[in-house]
């Protein structure tokens, strides 16, 4: 077991929190083989960004002072923006960002966690200083043509002196939008805006994590050997072992898109016993788009609460209404196009 103290720091209670020690050893659910029993339901909604702002160096771990201070700063952000929009309210600017819902809908968390007793400045713990390594020259060149998140919006079809195919259909979106597979949710798994419930199943033999963001779930073969190379997935394909209470899963044979192989990719996931109340989730990735490996550790809390169905594709009017927009900005600039021909 992981001799680690814990802290979830809410926010009613963070000036008075203090460490707990770690649950005694009868007090870790255990399965009738008497391995740790994780089957449950975990919220690991956090203030802890995943990356460590730059003011912080290498500090690996926050005053108490600057603790209070992350959660009255997201108690009074969540407040101001989860005001109602105003309806009556002007159209934005031509090519502007139109925004989203208010902070209502978001999940950000309330609190932050402790490790030791420490309040962590970042989820990643290398490289030192709490950030991403930096992507390889070959990894640039590859994502400038690469479906993208967000496009630059001019407010015009610029696309059609480019030569970009931004808009030609769904194929050309990111998974998350065309409602099929939301990465950073999956392996690794890390905090995100909503959405942050999974469940665990496990026997003797499987670990299954449902993750509701986007409704996608990880079978983790507990004592198996990998998959042969050529069969692959989004999520890739999981083994795992026990190293005394600890689970270690080794995920490799990943697709970076559909029918797109992801070479090289391997992440290392730990899942710890740290108290009757949760788990110490680690994880290292060994990537070749970057110049380094990552780490990073997080607390899992259980919670009584149940994930709702991520029924995405029912109400997923935002891709076809992007669609929709291309091709009328396409059709402005054709005939855009043809006056200036004809004068």
């Amino acid at each position: 077991m992981q001799k680690n103290s814990i802290v979830i720091v809410t926010l009613l209670a963070l000036a008075a929190a203090a460490p707990t020690t770690l649950a005694a050893e009868g007090d870790i659910a255990r399965t009738a083989s008497g391995k740790p029993d994780f089957s449950g339901r975990y919220d690991i909604s956090s203030l802890t960004p995943f990356e460590r702002p730059k003011e912080f160096g290498e500090r690996l771990y926050l005053t108490q002072e600057e603790a209070n201070g992350v959660v009255s700063k997201a108690a009074n952000n969540r407040e101001t923006r989860a005001q109602p929009s105003d309806p009556d309210r002007p159209a934005p600017k031509t090519g502007g960002n139109v925004g989203a819902y208010n902070d209502f809908w978001f999940e950000w968390g309330s609190h932050g966690f402790a490790i030791d007793g420490k309040y962590r400045t970042s989820i990643l713990t290398e490289p030192s200083d709490g950030r991403m390594p930096a992507l390889t020259e070959v990894a640039k060149k590859q994502r400038e043509t690469a479906p993208r998140f967000a496009w630059k919006n001019l407010g015009e079809a610029w696309w059609l002196e480019s030569g970009d195919t931004p808009y030609d259909g769904p194929e050309n979106m990111v998974l998350g939008v065309r409602c099929i597979y939301q990465p950073p949710a999956s392996v690794p798994i890390r905090p995100l805006p909503y959405n942050n419930l999974k469940t665990i199943v496990q026997t003797d033999n499987h670990l299954m994590i449902n993750i509701e963001w986007m409704h996608w779930t990880r079978v983790v073969r507990i004592d198996s050997e990998h998959l042969p190379a050529h069969i692959r997935s989004l999520s890739g394909d999981s083994i795992g072992w026990w190293e005394d209470d600890t689970l270690v899963v080794e995920t490799t044979n990943f697709l970076s898109l559909p029918n797109v192989p992801k070479d090289g990719l391997r992440v290392i996931e730990r899942f710890s016993p740290v108290s009757a109340e949760g788990l110490l989730y680690q994880f290292t990735v060994q990537d070749p788009d970057y110049t380094a490996s990552y780490s990073g550790e997080l607390l899992w809390p259980r919670t009584d609460s149940f994930s709702f169905e991520y029924a995405c594709h029912e109400g997923n009017y935002a891709m076809g209404n992007t669609l929709r927009g291309a091709r009328l900005l396409e059709q402005e600039w054709l005939e855009k196009q043809k006056d200036t021909a004809g004068e």
